[in-house]
C-alpha cells in the first residue's frame, strides 16, 4: 500500500506549483534569480520549502511540463530562425499548377511569441525579407538572431568564428542586432524553433491543408490568421499565452527599429565603356562613370533604389536606380567635353536655356519641339536659334521671336528670326490692325453711302 502524504505537505506542494508559471516569467527578466524569488516565497510563507528543496520541485516542473527546454532566456535576447521541412503550397489559377513554397519559422526565446510566414524559397533574399518581415511584426529588435547554418545566413560555419553571409551580416547590422549561428550538429542549440516547428505542423498545417489557396498573399493571410490563434492560446501548464506573456515582459525590452527598411545590395564587377557607361546586366540599363576610368575594371554595387560605382574602395559614381530597359542614365559631369556637348542637346536643356532667356523664346522653342519635324532637325533649330543669344543678346533675342510667332512656325524659322534680328526690326511687331492704312480722300472714290 503506497503511504499517503500528510495534507499540509500536499498543500505546501499545490501552493508551489501554482506559483512556477510566474516563477518561470520572472526568471526570464535581467537580473532576477532563484535565490531573490526564494526569499520573496519564504517570507510570503514562512513555512514553506527550503532553497534547496525550492529548487529540485521547480526542476521536476519544468521537466514536466516541458522536457525539451531547460534554459531560461533573457527577455529581448535571442530570436531563433529556421524553415521547416515539410512544405505548404498554394494553386496557379491560370494553368491550375500546384506550387511549393518554404515555410519560414520565427520563434522570441523568452516569451515564445512565435512568427511563421510561407516564401518562395530559401535564397537570401526571401530569408532576409522574412527575417525582417519578424522584427516588423514584433516591433523592434532582439540582441541577436540565431539561424541554422543555412547557406542565406552563414557561408562558411565554425564551431567559434563562422563566416557571415554578407548581405545577412550588412541586414543585421542595419536593424542593430547580431548574428549567432547555432553551432553544427548541436541540436539543443535549435531545440526552441524545432518546438516551434512541430507546433505549427498541427496548428496551421492540418487546417491550411483543408482548403485551396491561389496566391502567395492568399497563403499567408491564411498562415496569419492561425498564427494568431497560436499565440494568444493558453501555454501548456501556464495561465499565460505567448502573446500575454510577450506584452508584459519582452516588447520593451526590443530595441526600437530604425525609420528606413533595409535594402539588398548585390555587387558585380564590370568594364566602363567607351562612351564612359557601365551595363547593369539585370535590368538592361546603363549608368555613367567619370570619363578618367574609361576602360577600366570598376565595382558595382546596387539595391533596389541606387546604384554605387566604386574603384579602389573609393565611390566614383552613385544613381538613382532604373528599369527602363536599354535606356541610359547619365551625369553629364562624367563626360568628355564631346561627349558633354552630345548630351546636352536634349528637349529639356533647350526648354531650359528658353525660359531663362524670356517667356516668347519658351514658346518657340516649344513649339519647334511639338512640331512634326524629325528629331535631329528640331536640334539643330533649337541650337541655332538659342546661339543668337551670343551675338544680339537676351532682350533682342525674345523680341525677334515674339515677331517671328506672328509669321507661324515653318522649316525656316532659324532664317526668320535671324533676318528680323539683320534689320534691327525686332522692336516691331506685325498686326494687321496696327499696321492699315488710312483710306485717302478722292473724288472718284465711292463711299459707303452709294451702295446704300
Amino acid at each position: 500500500k503506497v503511504k499517503e502524504k500528510p495534507r499540509y505537505e500536499m498543500s505546501r506542494q499545490s501552493v508551489l506549483l501554482r506559483a512556477f508559471p510566474r516563477v518561470e516569467r520572472e526568471l526570464k527578466r535581467t537580473g532576477v534569480t532563484k535565490y531573490l524569488i526564494w526569499q520573496d516565497y519564504i517570507k510570503e510563507f514562512p513555512d514553506g520549502y527550503k532553497y534547496t528543496h525550492f529548487c529540485k520541485h521547480y526542476s521536476d516542473w519544468q521537466i514536466k511540463v516541458n522536457p525539451t527546454m531547460h534554459r531560461v532566456h533573457k527577455v529581448g535576447d535571442k530570436l531563433f530562425v529556421d524553415f521547416a521541412g515539410e512544405k505548404l503550397s498554394y494553386t496557379d489559377k491560370q494553368t491550375g499548377e500546384v506550387i511549393p513554397v518554404e515555410v519560414f519559422v520565427a520563434i522570441l526565446g523568452a516569451s515564445q511569441l512565435t512568427y511563421v510566414e510561407a516564401v518562395h524559397s530559401q535564397q537570401k533574399e526571401d530569408f532576409i525579407s522574412a527575417c525582417e518581415n519578424t522584427l516588423h511584426f514584433l516591433g523592434g529588435s532582439p540582441s541577436a538572431i540565431v539561424p541554422d547554418n543555412l547557406k542565406a545566413a552563414v557561408t562558411r560555419s565554425h564551431r567559434y568564428e563562422p563566416t557571415l553571409n554578407q548581405a545577412f551580416e550588412d541586414f543585421a547590422q542595419h536593424y542593430d542586432t547580431v548574428v549567432l549561428p547555432a553551432r553544427a550538429y548541436k541540436p539543443r542549440d535549435k531545440a526552441l524553433v524545432e518546438g516551434a516547428v512541430r507546433i505549427i505542423y498541427t496548428r496551421l498545417y492540418v487546417p491550411i491543408r483543408k482548403k485551396q489557396y491561389y496566391s502567395l498573399s492568399e497563403l499567408n493571410v491564411a498562415i496569419s490568421e492561425y498564427l494568431a490563434i497560436h499565440n494568444n492560446q493558453l501555454m501548456k501548464g501556464r495561465t499565460y499565452s505567448r502573446r500575454m506573456q510577450f506584452e508584459q515582459i519582452e516588447r520593451n525590452e526590443l530595441r526600437p527599429l530604425p525609420v528606413d527598411r533595409f535594402e539588398l545590395k548585390q555587387s558585380f564587377h564590370a568594364k566602363v565603356n567607351k562612351d564612359s557607361h557601365i551595363l547593369l546586366g539585370t535590368d538592361r540599363h546603363y549608368y555613367s562613370v567619370p570619363v578618367r576610368f574609361l576602360s577600366k575594371k570598376v565595382k558595382v554595387i546596387y539595391s533596389n533604389s541606387i546604384v554605387e560605382i566604386f574603384s579602389k574602395f573609393e565611390r566614383i559614381a552613385i544613381h538613382k536606380r532604373s528599369k527602363v530597359p536599354h535606356a541610359y542614365t547619365t551625369n553629364t559631369g562624367h563626360l568628355s567635353s564631346n561627349h558633354r556637348y552630345s548630351a546636352e542637346r536634349t528637349p529639356e536643356t533647350f526648354m531650359e536655356r528658353a525660359e531663362k532667356i524670356g517667356e516668347d523664346v519658351l514658346t518657340l522653342i516649344r513649339s519647334i519641339l511639338d512640331s512634326a519635324r524629325h528629331e535631329d532637325q528640331k536640334i539643330k533649330s533649337c541650337e541655332a536659334i538659342l546661339g543668337l543669344e551670343r551675338k544680339y543678346g537676351g532682350v533682342r533675342l525674345a523680341g525677334a521671336c515674339r515677331r517671328a510667332l506672328d509669321f507661324g512656325i515653318d522649316t525656316r524659322v532659324f532664317r526668320t528670326i535671324e533676318t528680323i534680328l539683320e534689320n534691327n526690326l525686332d522692336s516691331e511687331r506685325e498686326s494687321v490692325f496696327s499696321n492699315a492704312l488710312d483710306m485717302p480722300s478722292h473724288a472718284n472714290i465711292r463711299g459707303e453711302n452709294y451702295y446704300k
